[in-house]
Order: structure tokens, then sequence, then C-alpha cells
């Protein structure tokens, strides 16, 4: 059976049933006393069953009445909750936000950055997926990732990106290169060695890391592909290559077989928050405040970030 009953009748109901005095609960609900009693006999009629027991000095609840009561309450709240979903969702205060990140993410910003939206927006779920270097992008150019922690540069179109910290980039070579015990190379002195880089197609992102301003047309890069910075670390090891990468790499990753030297001469490489910026959705716009927020509060973070030692 299928009722349709007027959410204000039931509301009116419950405040009778909390009251057990028609004039108080009129009162409360800014109706005359005679109109209330209208509307719970009408309540009573469309239930098929007398809820309250009232005579000229006491209002009461019927066995049926304590049970409605009851339905009652939870079909307002669950109503008033579905209201305030809904209204939290359009502000984009609640829903699901898609985190895409590289390996490395955010560093040591990143519980921060996590810390810091959860508690602003509790309501929102993020799903975080880690992407391989092979996209830059880690899953913007794609749609699989509505935000992402994105290692700059990279040329994906549409892409909107707020820089949180450089990152200083260091190469990679094995112990037994002749450059193992240097304390700093330049450029320059890596681009004979053939050179690590990702399955990506994204030109600028392969130009950063292969060192490409370094070279010359006569002097192109013997180019050794890899599918993660593991296989990168052991290709390297073996001396099959050398290769350019994160200080944050040299500090976290176990060194077996591999050194970590200094370039002198190249920029560092940009952590960034990115997103789609033809198709931002309000999550979007409140995880990038929440980064922006943790970086412009954590300036030592920051500042160790972008002086990393190597060793250190």
């Amino acid at each position: 059976m299928v009722i349709d009953i007027n959410t204000r009748k039931l509301r009116h109901f419950v405040v009778v049933a909390e009251e057990l005095h028609f004039s108080r609960a009129a009162a409360r609900v800014y109706l005359a006393q005679q109109a209330l009693s209208r509307q719970i006999k009408d309540l009573e009629d469309e239930v098929g069953a007398k809820l309250l027991e009232r005579n000229t000095r006491n209002v009461a609840l019927t066995p049926a009445g304590e049970v409605f009561l009851e339905g009652a309450r939870a079909v307002l709240a669950a109503l008033d909750g579905a209201a305030v979903a809904a209204q939290q969702a359009a502000r984009g205060l609640a829903g699901t936000l898609r985190l895409g990140y590289l390996p490395g993410a955010a560093l040591e910003l990143t519980p921060l950055i996590m810390d810091e939206f959860a508690e602003r927006h509790p309501d929102v779920v993020v799903e975080m997926k880690e992407f391989q270097v092979s996209d830059p992008s880690a899953g913007l150019a794609s749609r699989a990732s509505d935000v992402a922690f994105l290692r700059l540069p990279q040329n994906t179109a549409s892409i909107a990106t707020e820089i949180l910290a450089v990152d200083p980039v260091v190469a990679m070579v094995a112990a037994s290169h002749r450059h193992a015990g240097r304390e700093s190379v330049s450029a320059r002195e890596l681009i004979d060695d053939p050179i690590t880089q990702s399955g990506s197609i994204d030109a600028a992102h392969h130009a950063f890391w292969g060192l490409q301003a370094a070279r010359s047309d006569a002097n192109p890069a013997e180019v050794v592909y890899v599918n993660s910075i593991t296989e990168e670390a052991q290709v390297v090891a073996a001396g099959a290559a050398v290769a350019v990468t994160s200080a944050a790499a040299a500090h976290y990753m176990p060194a077996i077989g591999i050194r970590f030297v200094p370039i002198d001469d190249w920029p560092g490489s940009a952590i960034a928050v990115g997103w789609n910026d033809d198709d931002a959705s309000p999550l979007v716009g409140l995880f990038v405040d929440a980064a922006r927020a943790v970086r412009d509060r954590e300036l030592e973070i920051v500042h160790s970030i972008e002086n990393r030692r190597i060793g250190g």
C-alpha cells in the first residue's frame, strides 16, 4: 500500500506527540489549535489508524501512534539528511573526488594536504590512484582523475596547475660510473650516456628529463625506456643508462648499486596540483584551496623540499 502524506502533517504530528498538548503544539507550529486538530484527524484518516487519544484534559499516543511516531521521525530525518546532502553537493561540499598522483605525489606535503582537506570537507570521499610516469598528467588527460599531484613540466592540453614546491633534480648513475664520486655535474657532462625515459608521449616531459636543452642536433639522446622508478633504478645500477630524477628519490630510494649526483645547471621539477580547467567541479576548487593553504602555512617543509641535500 502506498500512502502519500504531506510532510508538514508528519512534522505537526511529531510536535503534538512531543507536547501531548494541542495548545502548546499549535503555538510551536504557528497554527490555530482547531487547524492543528483537523490536520491530525486528516493524518489519521490517511494512515487508517487512530494515533492519539484525546479528551478535554489529556492527549496520549495510542499503540499505533507510538509505532507511527518512530517511523515519522525516521522519515523526516532521512528527508532532512537528503536535503542537506543535496545542498552540500550543489555547493561542492560532498561527493567523491578522484585524486591521481605520480610516484611521490606531493612528497612531505601530501599527508598534510589530505588531512587539511578531510578536516575542511569531511563528507567528501577522496579516491586516490597512482599513475606511472608514462602518464605525466596523472589521469587528467584521460579524465580518469578530477585533480592530481603532478610533476612539471608537462604539456597536456587544458590542464591548469598550482605549484606547491620545486624539487631539485639529480643524476642517478651506477656506483661504478665515472661521475659516481663527483660532488656535482653539469647537464652537458651527462649527454654522452644513454638516458632513461618513460613511455610518455608528452614532449615537454621528455625534453626536461632527457636533458634536451643541453643537446645539439649532432648529439641526440640515446633512450632506454623504463616503465617505473624501480625499473629505472635497476637499469641504472646495471650500467645501461643514467637517469635524471628527483632529489626526493635520492633521499628515499634505497641506493643499492647507484649513486646520486646533483646537476648544478639544470632547473628543478615543480611539484604541482593540477586539474582540467575546462571541466573543474566545485570539489576540485576546494581541494586546490586546501593545497594552497598547506603550502602557504608549511614554509619550513617547502624550504626543506626545495633545498634537500643528497644523503641528508
